[in-house]
C-alpha cells in the first residue's frame, strides 16, 4: 500500500518552465504547494562548458528518466510504432535550464487562425482534416501574463510594438504590449549584423529576437558572457533565466513550497464522483501518495497525456478526463526539418555566442502576409544565428566540394569551419483529425508503463509551408554572399520534440477540447493542466513563453476562485 502523507492545498507535477512559474503566484497567495519533480538539483558543475557531453551526449546526467520513456513514433496507424529519442530532461527548472532560451510571444492571429482566416481568404482555406478551432482566448487576454512572466523570469529584447507605437528596430509585426522588454537584447554579432543589412536592402524587417536571457545585472543574476554552451548547455552564472534561478527561489522564500525530487509520478487518484484527491508517486523503492485540493499537471506534452491516460478508474475507465475521448486529440510539433545551409567566401567570426543571439524575420510569420496566390495558410520565422563550436563545425556540409572524409576533407574543414550557417526555421503546424497521441501498447518504460506512442505526419499545408520558407531564407543568404547554398528535405514525420503542441487542448466546448480557458479539466475542475498540450495552434516561434504566461494566468485564476474549484 501506498503511504499517505498530509494533505497540501496544491501539487504541481513537474517543477519545470510551466510548474516552476504556476510556484510563484501560488504561494505569494499563501496557499501551500507540493512540488513534485522527477530530477533532482543540479549545480555548476553540470554547467561545464563542455561540447561533447552537452551537445553529442545529450546531459547524461539528467536524461536517464526521460530516455526510458522516449515515445514511439508512427506516420499513420497502419504502421508499427518505433522508438526514438526524447527531447526532454528531469531537473528542477526542468529544460529552462539547458534550453535556447528564445522567449517568443505569439501573435494574435495565431489565437484566431480560423475566423480570421475565413473572414479574409473565405472557408475553403482551412484543410479539410484539420481540427483547428480559435483558441477561447485572445492574445490580449494573455498579454498581461506575458508582461508578469518576462519582468519575473527576466527576458531580454527589442519590443516592435508598444502601445501601438512601432518601432522598427524591433518586431514589427507583433501584438501590442504595454511596455518594453525588461532588459536590453543580446548583442549582435559580425555575422548577424551581415544579415541584417542583407534583410534590409530587400526592404524586409529584421531585428534582434527575445530570449531568457540577462543582459545586464538583473534581479541580483549576472549578465550573459557569451562563453557559447547555451545550445544543450546550463550556464553557470545563471544569466539563462530558468525558473531554476528565476521563480523557484522566490516561490521557496515564502516558506510555501516543498519540493519532492527525484518523485516519479505515476497515477493521479479521484473519487467515486471523479473529484481529483491526489497523486501517487515512486521515489526509490517507495510509493507514496499525496492528498491535495488541487492537482496541476506540467510534465510536458507528451508525459501530460500520458499521465491522464495511464490515471483510469471507475469515473474515468478511459483515462482522467477523457470520456469525450479527447485526451491525446489534436496533437502537433513544429515543422523544424528542412533547414538551409550556406557556405560564404569569407569566415563569418560566428564563433562561440549563443543560439538566441540571433536575428529573425517575421515577415513570411503567421498571417503577416498575403496569402490569396498561395496554397496553405500560416507562415514561418526565419532565423539566424551565433553559436559554432569545435565539434558542430567538424560536422559542417561540404557543399558537394570535398568527400566527407580524408585529406581533402580536412582541408575543406579548415579553411571553411567559419563560414557556413544553417538556418532555424519554425513553422506554422496545425492540428489534424488522424494526428494524435495514446499508450503504445507493447513498449513499456523500466518501472512496466507503456510509454506515449506519436501518431502524425505533416500535411500539405506544412510542406507547402516549408518549401515557401526555404525559398525566402535562400534568397535571404544570397543576398548576404552566399556562394553556396543547400537545401534539406522536406520530410513528413512529425517525431518527438520540444516543440510539442496539443493532447489536452483548452477550450470552451468539452466536446472538442480536454481543458477549459483557464486550463482546468471539464470532467475534473480542481484538475489544472499546465504546459503546451493546452495549446491550439502552434505558431511559427518557440512555445515557452506563452507556456509560462498559461501557467501564470492558470494560478490566478486558481487563486481567486479557490473555493469554487475545491468545492
Amino acid at each position: 500500500m501506498p503511504r499517505s502523507l498530509p494533505e497540501t492545498d496544491v501539487v504541481i507535477v513537474g517543477m519545470g518552465a510551466a510548474g516552476g512559474v504556476a510556484a510563484l503566484p501560488l504561494t505569494n497567495a499563501g496557499l501551500k504547494v507540493v512540488g513534485l519533480e522527477a530530477g533532482g538539483w543540479l549545480n555548476p558543475r553540470d554547467f561545464a562548458p563542455d561540447e561533447l557531453r552537452n551537445n553529442d551526449r545529450n546531459w547524461p546526467q539528467t536524461i536517464q528518466k526521460a530516455a526510458s520513456e522516449a515515445p514511439t513514433v508512427r506516420a499513420n496507424p497502419s504502421e508499427t510504432a518505433v522508438q526514438g529519442g526524447h527531447p526532454m530532461m528531469n531537473a528542477v527548472g526542468g529544460t529552462s535550464m539547458h534550453y535556447w532560451a528564445q522567449s517568443w510571444r505569439l501573435n494574435p492571429w495565431d489565437f484566431k487562425v480560423v475566423s480570421s482566416t475565413l473572414a479574409r481568404y473565405g472557408r475553403g482555406r482551412i484543410p479539410e482534416d484539420s481540427t483547428v478551432e480559435d483558441w477561447p482566448i485572445s492574445y490580449e487576454d494573455l498579454e498581461p501574463f506575458y508582461d508578469k512572466v518576462e519582468y519575473t523570469v527576466g527576458v531580454s529584447g527589442r519590443a516592435g510594438n508598444v502601445q501601438g507605437v512601432i518601432n522598427s528596430a524591433g518586431n514589427i509585426f507583433e501584438g501590442q504590449r504595454r511596455r518594453e522588454y525588461p532588459m536590453q537584447p543580446l548583442r549582435s554579432s559580425p555575422f548577424t549584423d551581415l544579415m541584417s543589412s542583407a534583410a534590409a536592402k530587400m526592404d524586409w524587417h529584421p531585428f534582434q529576437g527575445p530570449a531568457a536571457i540577462t543582459t545586464e545585472v538583473y534581479d541580483g543574476r549576472p549578465p550573459c558572457q557569451y562563453h557559447g554552451f547555451c545550445n544543450k548547455g546550463g550556464c553557470h552564472i545563471q544569466a539563462k533565466s530558468s525558473t531554476a534561478f528565476s521563480t523557484i527561489p522566490k516561490a521557496i522564500d515564502t516558506g510555501n513550497l516543498d519540493i519532492v525530487t527525484f518523485a516519479r509520478v505515476t497515477e493521479i487518484r479521484t473519487d467515486v464522483s471523479g473529484k481529483v484527491t491526489g497523486v501517487e508517486y515512486l521515489k526509490g523503492n517507495e510509493i507514496f501518495f499525496q492528498p491535495a485540493q488541487v492537482v496541476l499537471i506540467a510534465s510536458y506534452a507528451y508525459e501530460n497525456v500520458r499521465l491522464l491516460l495511464l490515471s483510469k478508474s471507475s469515473a474515468f475507465p478511459n483515462g482522467l478526463a477523457n470520456n469525450s475521448d479527447q485526451v491525446g486529440k489534436h496533437y502537433m510539433s513544429h515543422h523544424q526539418g528542412s533547414p538551409v545551409a550556406a557556405l560564404f567566401p569569407e569566415d563569418l567570426h560566428n564563433w562561440y555566442g549563443l543560439p538566441a543571439q540571433g536575428v529573425a524575420l517575421d515577415d513570411w510569420a503567421d498571417d503577416n502576409f498575403d496569402h490569396s496566390g498561395l496554397e496553405f495558410i500560416g507562415g514561418a520565422n526565419l532565423w539566424v544565428h551565433t553559436d559554432r563550436k569545435p565539434i558542430g563545425a567538424a560536422k559542417m556540409d561540404t557543399f558537394g566540394e570535398a568527400p566527407s572524409w580524408g585529406k581533402d576533407w580536412k582541408a575543406f574543414i579548415a579553411r571553411n569551419a567559419d563560414r557556413s550557417n544553417t538556418s532555424y526555421i519554425q513553422k506554422t503546424t496545425l492540428p489534424y483529425l488522424n494526428n494524435y497521441l495514446d499508450l503504445d501498447p507493447s513498449v513499456k518504460d523500466s518501472i512496466g508503463l507503456p510509454v506515449t506512442r506519436i501518431t502524425a505526419r505533416y500535411r500539405e499545408n506544412e510542406l507547402r509551408i516549408a518549401d515557401f520558407a526555404q525559398d525566402k531564407m535562400e534568397e535571404w543568404y544570397r543576398a548576404a554572399g552566399a556562394t553556396h547554398v543547400l537545401r534539406f528535405g522536406l520530410g513528413n514525420a512529425m517525431g518527438a520534440t520540444t516543440h510539442a503542441y496539443g493532447g489536452t487542448r483548452m477550450g470552451d466546448s468539452p466536446d472538442t477540447n480536454v481543458a477549459d480557458r483557464w486550463g482546468f479539466c471539464h470532467e475534473a475542475p480542481n484538475l489544472g493542466i499546465l504546459g503546451a498540450s493546452l495549446m491550439g495552434t502552434s505558431g511559427s516561434r518557440n512555445p515557452t513563453l506563452t507556456v509560462q504566461a498559461l501557467a501564470w494566468r492558470t494560478a490566478e485564476h486558481l487563486v481567486s476562485n479557490w473555493r469554487s474549484r475545491t468545492a
